[in-house]
């Protein structure tokens, strides 16, 4: 698992979560959402260890987070974060081989390219490989970079150890197919290799159908975590959102829920 226990960030003054704990565990699809500023990318950045905690403790694979090294780090957890700064023209294809950087010993092998190759047909965008990035619209970049986490932990450095997939707001730049093409593939990636996978979203409609769980955030503190029937309870939405809504099942998945809200 890669686990918080009982997290604390503070920055000038504000506490930014307050005691916070939360496991992303193996094959599951794990959703964070919550009203802006409530904490989710914060949270995020924590568990990928980009920011320190005032106070508790992140582990992955039962290990703290601050014993492994960058490089241990890299082959284990691949994060996509909202955006991402790349201003040179390289081709798509070079930036999905970014992804391979933690494996590498030298220069990338045919393997290497083969990985990234196939990453790029799993998210669409392998009619862009010679494209240069730069011209790229914001959907595409978004593909694309996608392939290059994907990439980056396509396989287990160590066959013992889980790896891990942070996504913080994939679906903000697309289109209706893709969002739902990137959390299919999440979730082909939780199902058939084990990979456990968090993913921020602000449509509550996206969690409800993919999440296994959803954990619900509010002005830094974790309000509810549970099953999708749970997290998203009518009260749970109107308390967390100030939305009026209504929680119906889904008419083409019945094990899954809509959350319908009042104008």
């Amino acid at each position: 698992m890669l686990a918080a226990r009982q997290i604390t960030v503070r920055a000038g003054g504000a506490t930014l979560l307050d005691g916070v704990s939360l496991a992303v565990r193996p094959g599951e699809i794990l959703c964070v959402i919550g009203p802006n500023g409530a904490g989710k990318s914060t949270l995020l950045k924590v568990l990928c260890g980009d920011i320190g905690a005032a106070a508790g403790e992140v582990r992955m694979n039962g290990r703290p987070l601050r014993d492994w090294s960058l490089r241990e780090r890299a082959k284990a957890r691949a994060v996509l974060p909202q955006e991402t700064a790349l201003g040179f023209p390289l081709p798509v294809f070079e930036v999905v081989l970014m992804g391979r950087s933690p494996h590498l010993r030298g220069v990338e092998s045919t393997h290497d390219r083969n990985i990234a190759r196939e990453a790029l047909r799993l998210v669409e965008a392998d009619h862009l490989a010679r494209r240069a990035y730069t011209t790229l619209s914001g959907g595409e970049r978004q593909r694309v970079q996608l392939a290059r986490v994907l990439a980056q932990i396509w396989e287990a450095g160590d066959p013992r150890s889980t790896r891990y997939l942070l996504l913080d707001e994939p679906t903000a730049a697309l289109d209706l197919a893709h969002q739902h093409a990137v959390l299919s593939l999440a979730t082909r990636f939780a199902r058939e290799q084990g990979v456990g996978v968090l993913a921020i979203l602000h449509d509550l409609n996206l969690a409800a159908l993919y999440a296994d769980r959803i954990a619900v955030l509010k002005q830094g503190r974790l309000w509810i975590e549970g099953p999708p029937e749970m997290a998203l309870a009518v009260e749970v939405v109107e308390t967390v959102f100030a939305v009026r809504a209504a929680v119906v099942r889904h008419p083409q998945h019945p094990d899954r829920w809509l959350v319908v809200a009042d104008r």
